[in-house]
């Protein structure tokens, strides 16, 4: 005998239906889920203010200051003696110094032989080449021709200069030479003064000032009869070997 079954009882008829409306169910939960939105909540403080009824201020004890009665004043001595202030004050006139157009004032006259002329001396500068007589460096007395004097004296500035010479240190390190062109005079007192100098370094137009600065007094030029300063230039080669 065959078992036959009910079309009304098969499980399997609607299963795509439930398959699909839990499938729709699952998907709607899940958007949920997702669109689901959270807040944190603010927590409410409440701020109670106490205030006590019963109040207890503690007031300071306050001392009150008796006044201070002061000493009596010192009592009036029994003789009293008066004493006169009046002085007699010598005045003292002062006279005035202002002169008005009442004042006379009698006119000073100078005699001409009272008034004392006195002839200033011109200084003279001339050059070493044109001076009559040049000045005389020590060792160079004795010669009394012009010519002569001039001979000894360029001799004697160059044996000066020779005796004198100190190479810089600094300049010889950096290797610096050249030649200075140093003027200067012999003013009337033969003494030298306003020592000019021309060079390639400082170092060594120093040096030179300093050789010339250590010349001695010599006897002055003469230019009419007259002491004069003499002007003279030399020149300093710097030369390393």
């Amino acid at each position: 005998m065959e078992l036959k079954k009910n079309p009304q009882v098969d499980l399997s008829r609607d299963s795509g239906l439930y398959f699909v409306i839990g499938l729709t169910i699952v998907l709607f939960a899940v958007w949920r889920m997702l669109e689901h939105k959270t807040y944190s909540t603010a927590e409410e403080f409440v701020t109670i203010m106490q205030v006590m009824d019963d109040i207890d201020e503690e007031v300071p004890v306050t001392h009150m200051q008796t006044n201070f009665t002061p000493p009596p004043p010192p009592a009036a001595p029994d003789v009293i003696s008066i004493v006169e202030d009046m002085e007699e004050v010598e005045e003292t006139l002062i006279e005035s110094t202002e002169s008005s157009q009442d004042i006379y004032v009698n006119d000073a006259v100078v005699a001409v032989d009272e008034v004392e002329v006195v002839e200033e001396e011109e200084e003279i500068t001339v050059p070493f080449a044109v001076i009559e007589e040049v000045p005389i460096f020590p060792g160079c007395e004795g010669l009394a021709d012009n010519e002569a004097r001039k001979a000894c004296f360029n001799q004697k500035i160059q044996e000066h200069i020779k005796n004198n010479f100190k190479y810089p240190s600094t300049a010889l390190e950096l290797g610096i030479q050249g030649k200075v062109y140093v003027q200067f005079e012999i003013n009337s007192k033969g003494k030298v003064a306003h020592i000019n100098k021309r060079g390639p370094d400082k170092l060594l137009e120093d040096e030179a000032v300093r050789i010339i600065a250590m010349l001695p007094n010599m006897t002055p030029g003469n230019q009419r009869g007259r002491p004069a300063t003499v002007r003279y230039g030399v020149p300093i080669n710097f030369v390393m070997q």
